[in-house]
């Protein structure tokens, strides 16, 4: 019954924005367009306005919150690494990261759609941010060697924004409690709840769920590139 009520809700969700996509006014003559979908590729018959319609109900809501498993905010996407929302995707629709919600979404998305709505938030950084910090704040000791234990900077990098590989995320100034979630869920292959990665699987199995709280709640604090960007027609 919950993953139905999920399924359902995306489905709402998608209808309510595909509706304020068609009610959105035209943009002014002259009137430049969000630099965002200047870069987008350009999606066929399909427009990437409609392909990105279900992920903005939530993705593009400051402070947002998700219900299932436990109440968390959705995580900031934009200007993440569009090797690793496409990653992500695929791991929804083919049933690695277990959320009803996610699945129903990514398993009606096509592979080109997948890698579209990937550039798309890639590409919607906000322009002009500070360059960040080649290391970060340093965390106290006991966070400290968590990171350690973990070697969390060997994939994420030395400030958690510049990853090794494109497929890994950035995290740092990630909503906290979402990493905390994803965190605990690497931990969890259950039928309805869980992550399968086994090199996440094998990190995360490691700390008891108050370290990954504190690992959390200290890479949610750094400066990062990822953001919440609102679009001008849910204004």
């Amino acid at each position: 019954m919950n993953k139905l009520l999920n399924t359902l809700l995306a489905v709402a969700v998608a209808c309510v924005t595909a509706t304020a996509f068609a009610q959105a006014p035209a943009p002014a003559k002259g009137q430049p367009q969000p630099a965002a979908q200047d870069a987008a590729p350009k999606g066929g018959a399909t427009s990437i306005e409609a392909k990105v319609a279900m992920c903005m109900g939530c993705h593009n809501i400051p402070g947002y919150q998700a219900s299932f498993p436990e109440v968390y905010k959705v995580p900031m996407i934009a200007g993440q690494n569009a090797k690793y929302i496409a990653s992500a995707l695929t791991a929804y629709k083919n049933g690695d990261r277990k959320h009803p919600t996610m699945r129903g979404i990514a398993a009606s998305l096509s592979e080109q759609d997948i890698n579209d709505v990937s550039a798309y938030y890639a590409a919607l950084a906000p322009a002009g941010a500070a360059a960040l910090a080649e290391q970060p704040r340093q965390p106290d000791a006991q966070v400290s060697a968590l990171l350690q234990k973990a070697a969390c900077a060997s994939c994420h990098g030395a400030n958690f924004s510049k990853p090794v590989d494109p497929s890994y995320p950035k995290i740092a100034g990630q909503h906290s409690d979402y990493l905390y979630v994803a965190l605990k869920s690497y931990k969890t292959d259950g039928a309805t709840v869980g992550r399968s990665n086994g090199v996440m699987g094998a990190i995360t199995k490691q700390f008891s769920n108050a370290e990954l709280k504190a690992l959390s709640k200290y890479v949610g604090s750094l400066d990062g590139e990822v953001k919440t960007v609102p679009q001008n027609r849910f204004h």
